[in-house]
């Protein structure tokens, strides 16, 4: 034993040695040392090597070697490296960190040591988060909590506990941030994750700030910086980020003056530590500040700076510090320039509203999975319920079976356990669908803005006329998910309260509900989802359409809705009003897209439209459901 022991501190010695002599070691002399002594030169330099691609090309090179000895621990400990050197330098998208966190779970699941993985998991569930991947952050978290609790880490929880108020912050659920992130700090505390306790103090600077409680923001970022200072001396980081936020809340609280310190140390210590050419966006947020405060010289300097930064790291992206800047320009009487930043924002607004419009297809592929999701909640309930009845019968069997007593109280045990763990998971589950409705909503309504504020830059009516068609289809869709995430059945909708919601945004659009009436003549209807979409983008489109040519010149009047399910659950839809109706041989008004999406629409749900013109405009449609199902 006393010779195991001795070698033992033999190695660790050797290691120490390797790690403080390869500092200073060149790209050649460290190729030619062993990979771990290569693994310790990465370590020791991912936050001062000079020479990044130096850096890289060292990384990759002991990734390949290590790859050679099959040696699956060694491996996931330089994918590590590499994934924290990419995360701290930002010379490469966030994707990159990702690859390489995935790589080293591989490694560490390859190799079995569950403190590993459980770290692993929480690291990767931060990179998920970075890079907007908001399930898989989840799903990986609630892994490394699981393992956490099984092997009694009391620091891993705290950090998971802390991730999963980050998780929270970033879905803007300031409250659960903050709830999960006090019940973190106690376990951080308790185990001295110093660094961990500084970081974790930016969920509650943030999330206090947004909810308009600023002392107690202000107390959270005062608690940080004398963490760092007295026990994280080398989180030099941490003190920069936390000053930027605390500027964020003294801005939010229009005390404009504290945020210029406070901006301006998070630039100030930036720069001490990495430079200013790395460090000049920070003063985008020192621009604004002078901004309000009048000073539009001074606005000036800062804004250009920093926007400067942005374009060479070819963040185009930007909207709002091209705006600021464009105020300044303008009340320095320099127009031209105003104009140009002008350009650049509404040209990154569009953009960004192309890219939602492109993107709401996969958006709205998350309803689809709803009905998955529903389905696996029905399946985690039918096993909570199989768990229940294993525990009676393990309880029957042991008043039976004394011999077995030990072992069958045991398994009662473990399966009490596992099923705690279901419900949570279950509960979770139900907040997770909540939450993606409300992604979606949150979503549809900035498509909506977005549209118009385009909408108000167009002077030709008739494409103003189909950009405010589209801001009701995309009201329509959003509605509906407001309902499913404001209701208690996620699968359904209830259509008269629903199309009464439908009607008044439809009406204020038009600005008509001093002179037409909507009345929707039905019993409480509940529908699916799948059924529920097409339905609404009909009825948004009919009463579209006789709002804008039923009623000419202030002409008053009424429409009717109505939807009736029968005995064998085909439907029935009603859309009448009393306006003037449609004259035979006149052509159509309008793009005829309206017309066309109602076919397609009446033709997805398997259904027959009817037209007839009789004191107005009477159109029905039935639709045979099970048929199409």
């Amino acid at each position: 034993m006393s010779k195991i022991i001795f070698m033992l501190f033999l190695a660790c010695i050797t290691s120490w040695f390797s790690f403080s002599q390869s500092k200073n070691l060149s790209k050649k002399e460290i190729n030619n040392q062993p990979i771990d002594s290569s693994l310790a030169w990465m370590r020791a330099n991912i936050t001062t090597a000079e020479n990044l691609e130096e850096f890289h090309a060292i990384g990759l090179k002991t990734l390949k070697r290590s790859l050679k000895t099959e040696n699956d621990t060694l491996t996931a400990q330089i994918h590590e490296s590499l994934a924290s050197w990419h995360a701290y330098n930002g010379l490469f998208s966030p994707d990159s960190v990702v690859y390489h966190a995935e790589k080293a779970l591989d490694y560490h699941l390859k190799g079995g040591d569950k403190k590993k993985i459980a770290d692993t998991y929480r690291s990767l569930s931060i990179d998920y988060l970075n890079t907007g991947q908001l399930d898989k952050a989840q799903v990986v978290l609630f892994k490394a909590i699981g393992l956490y609790e099984e092997i009694n880490d009391a620091a891993g929880l705290g950090s998971a506990y802390r991730t999963l108020g980050v998780k929270y912050r970033v879905m803007e659920d300031y409250d659960k941030s903050i709830e999960y992130t006090n019940e973190a700090i106690p376990l951080l505390e308790k185990t001295e994750n110093y660094s961990e306790l500084a970081i974790a103090q930016f969920n509650l600077i943030i999330g206090y700030g947004q909810l308009g409680e600023y002392e107690k923001a202000y107390k959270a970022t005062e608690y940080c910086l004398e963490i760092v200072k007295s026990k994280a001396p080398e989180e030099i980081f941490v003190p920069v980020r936390a000053y930027s936020y605390r500027g964020d809340v003294y801005l939010k609280a229009r005390d404009y003056e504290n945020a210029l310190k406070d901006y301006t140390s998070a630039w100030e210590l930036c720069k001490e530590h990495i430079g200013e050419d790395r460090c000049a966006t920070y003063r985008t947020e020192i621009g604004k500040i002078y901004l309000y405060q009048k000073k539009y010289e001074q606005a000036l300097t800062h804004l250009l700076a920093g926007v400067n930064a942005y374009e060479e790291k070819d963040q185009n992206g930007l909207i709002q510090p091209y705006l600021d800047l464009a105020e300044a320009y303008i009340q320095l009487g320099d127009f031209e320039n105003a104009l140009l930043y002008k350009d650049k924002a509404y040209n990154n607004s569009k953009n960004l509203l192309e890219g939602k419009i492109e993107n709401i297809e996969s958006e709205m592929a998350i309803k689809y999975e709803t009905g998955k999701k529903d389905e696996a909640l029905a399946s985690q309930s039918a096993l909570i319920a199989q768990k229940s009845k294993t525990q009676t019968l393990f309880i029957v069997i042991v008043s039976l079976l004394a011999v077995l007593l030990l072992s069958l109280l045991f398994f009662f045990f473990r399966s009490k356990k596992a099923t705690r763990i279901i419900r949570a998971k279950n509960a979770e589950n139900e907040l997770l669908l909540k939450e993606i409705h409300h992604r979606v909503k949150n979503n549809l309504e900035m498509v909506k803005s977005l549209i118009a504020l385009q909408s108000a830059q167009i002077e030709d009516p008739a494409t103003k006329e189909a950009m405010i068609a589209s801001q009701n289809r995309v009201q329509s869709m959003g509605i509906i998910h407001q309902k499913l995430y404001q209701g208690t059945n996620l699968g359904s909708i209830e259509m008269k309260d629903y199309f009464i919601n439908l009607s008044e945004g439809i009406l204020d659009t038009f600005n008509a509900e001093d002179k037409v009436k909507i009345e929707c003549a039905m019993d409480q209807l509940d529908l699916d989802v799948d059924t529920a979409v097409p339905i609404g983008l009909i009825v948004n489109e009919l009463l579209t359409n006789a709002l804008k040519y039923a009623f000419p010149k202030q002409k008053s009047g009424v429409i009717n809705i109505s939807l009736e399910k029968d005995s064998y659950q085909n439907l029935k839809l009603q859309v009448r009003d009393n306006g003037v109706g449609k004259t035979d041989g006149l052509a159509p008004r309008g793009t005829g897209f309206g017309s066309q999406l109602v076919r397609l629409l009446t033709q997805q749900l398997n259904g027959t439209m009817i037209e007839r013109n009789e004191e107005g405009t009477h159109i029905e449609f039935d639709f045979l459901i099970r048929k199409s199902a």
